[in-house]
C-alpha cells in the first residue's frame, strides 16, 4: 500500500494482550453488525432497542468486572472501557448504556457493597437488571453535593423525598444507586448511598429528556415520594456517600472518555472514507493536501485520547492512583471528539449537514462529553490542584 493511503488509525497493539484483542474483535464485530445498523433508527425515535440491551447481557457485556461467582465475566477494568470504545464507535448510545452500568453502577457495588448486598444484587446486574447512578438534581450539577433529596430514617428503613434529574438509563433501570441527605446541616457528611429497586413504593421515572445527542439512551427524572428504603440498602456507611460518588465518578471518568475516542474514531473513519470516493476537479479530494493534513491532524489526536484513555484504565486496574489522568483523558477525549467530528461534517461537505450521512450524528453525540460526569470546567479544576499541589 502506498505510503500515502489513508487508514484508520492503528490501535497501539503491543499495550493488548492476545485476550484483550480477541475481546475488542469480538465486540467491534458485534458493533458493526448489530448495533450499527439500528443506530439511524433508533436515534431518530428517541429509544433503546430492547434486544439489544439483551444481547448486551448475553455476550457478558454488563458485568465485565463482576466475579463469575455472582454470574459475572470476571474480568477487568480496561476490558470494560475497551467495549464501551468499540460500541461508541457504532452509537454512543450504545457505548453509555455499557459504561453507565460498568464504570459506576457496578463499581460502586462492587466496591462497597456488603457481603449479603453482593449476593442479592450481583447476579441480577449480570442476569438482566440494568442499572443507573442517580446523583445530579436541578440544583447540584457540579456542586454536586448541594443535592436536596432527603432520607429521614424511621427505624428499619428510611422515607426518601425528592428528585433527580440527569440520570442515564433511567427509563430501563431495575436498580438505582440513588444520594439523598440524611442531614441538611451536615453538608457534604451528610449525603448517603442507597440501593433503590424501581418498584419500591414512592419511586417513579418521571420525564424522559428529548436531548441533542445520545438520543437512544434515556435520561430521565426520578421522583421520590416517601419512597420506602429498607435499612440494609444503605450502601457503604451513612453520612459516607459523598466518598461513593467521587471515587465511583473518578473511574465513570475513564468510561465517558472511551466513548469520546470511539465517537471520534468513527466519524473519522466515516472522513477518510468518503474523501476517498468523493470526486471534485477530476480526483479524489483524499488527494488535496488540505484534506490530507485535515485527516492527519484527527488521527493524532485521537492517537493521543487514546493513550490518555488506556493508560488510566491501566492505572486503575493497576492499583495506582489515577485521578489526575481520569481527568485528563475525560477532557482531552471529549475535545478531540467534538472537533474531530466538527471536521468529518466539513469533509463531507453539504451532505455532511444532513441526516443521510452518520458524521451529523457523531458531532451531536459529541457535545455531552464535555458536560457529563464533571464538565471540561470541573476537570481543568482537578487536573489543576494535582499539578500543582493546591488543596
Amino acid at each position: 500500500m502506498p505510503e500515502t493511503a489513508l487508514e484508520s488509525p492503528p490501535t497501539p497493539l503491543t499495550s493488548l494482550s492476545e485476550d484483550e484483542l480477541l475481546f475488542r474483535d469480538n465486540v467491534r464485530q458485534f458493533a458493526d453488525e448489530k448495533v450499527r445498523p439500528l443506530a439511524k433508527e433508533m436515534d431518530e425515535k428517541g429509544v433503546f432497542d430492547p434486544g439489544l440491551i439483551e444481547q448486551f447481557f448475553q455476550l457478558g457485556l454488563m458485568a465485565i468486572e463482576v466475579p463469575e461467582q455472582y454470574g459475572g465475566a470476571g474480568g477487568r477494568f480496561f476490558e470494560a472501557i475497551l467495549a464501551v470504545e468499540e460500541l461508541s464507535r457504532a452509537d454512543a448510545s450504545a457505548g453509555v448504556v455499557v459504561d453507565v452500568q460498568n464504570t459506576l453502577v457496578n463499581n460502586a457495588l462492587l466496591r462497597w457493597a456488603s457481603p449479603e448486598q453482593k449476593k442479592r444484587y450481583l447476579p441480577g446486574m449480570a442476569n438482566g437488571t440494568l442499572g443507573a447512578y442517580a446523583l445530579s438534581e436541578a440544583g447540584s450539577g457540579s456542586d454536586a453535593f448541594a443535592l436536596s433529596t432527603r432520607a429521614q430514617s424511621t427505624g428499619g428503613d428510611y422515607h426518601l423525598n425528592g428528585r433527580k434529574l440527569w440520570i442515564t438509563n433511567g427509563k430501563e433501570a431495575g436498580l438505582f444507586v440513588l444520594f439523598a441527605t440524611v442531614d441538611p446541616a451536615a453538608g457534604y457528611k451528610g449525603i448517603t448511598a442507597f440501593i433503590v429497586e424501581k418498584d419500591y413504593p414512592g419511586f417513579s421515572v418521571g420525564k424522559k429528556e428529548d436531548k441533542l445527542g445520545i438520543r437512544a439512551s434515556s435520561t430521565c427524572e426520578l421522583i421520590l415520594e416517601d419512597c420506602r428504603v429498607p435499612a440494609e440498602n444503605v450502601l457503604g456507611e451513612v453520612g459516607k456517600g459523598y466518598k461513593i460518588a467521587i471515587e465511583t465518578l473518578n473511574e465513570g471518568r475513564i468510561g465517558i472518555g472511551a466513548q469520546m475516542l470511539g465517537i471520534a474514531r468513527g466519524a473519522w473513519e466515516a472522513a477518510s472514507k468518503y474523501a476517498q470516493e468523493r470526486k471534485q476537479f477530476g480526483k479524489a479530494i483524499a488527494e488535496f493536501q488540505g484534506i490530507q493534513f485535515q485527516l492527519a491532524e484527527m488521527a493524532t489526536s485521537i492517537e493521543a485520547a487514546r493513550l490518555l484513555v488506556y493508560n488510566a484504565a491501566r492505572m486503575k486496574d493497576a492499583g495506582i492512583p489515577f485521578v489526575k489522568e481520569a481527568a485528563m483523558a475525560k477532557l482531552f477525549s471529549s475535545q478531540v471528539a467534538e472537533r474531530v467530528a466538527s471536521l468529518a461534517v466539513e469533509i463531507f461537505g453539504g451532505y455532511g449537514f444532513t441526516k443521510d450521512y452518520p458524521v451529523e450524528k457523531y458531532w451531536r453525540d459529541a457535545k455531552i462529553g464535555k458536560i457529563y460526569e464533571g464538565t471540561s470546567n470541573m476537570q481543568l479544576s482537578t487536573i489543576a490542584k494535582l499539578v500543582l499541589g493546591r488543596p
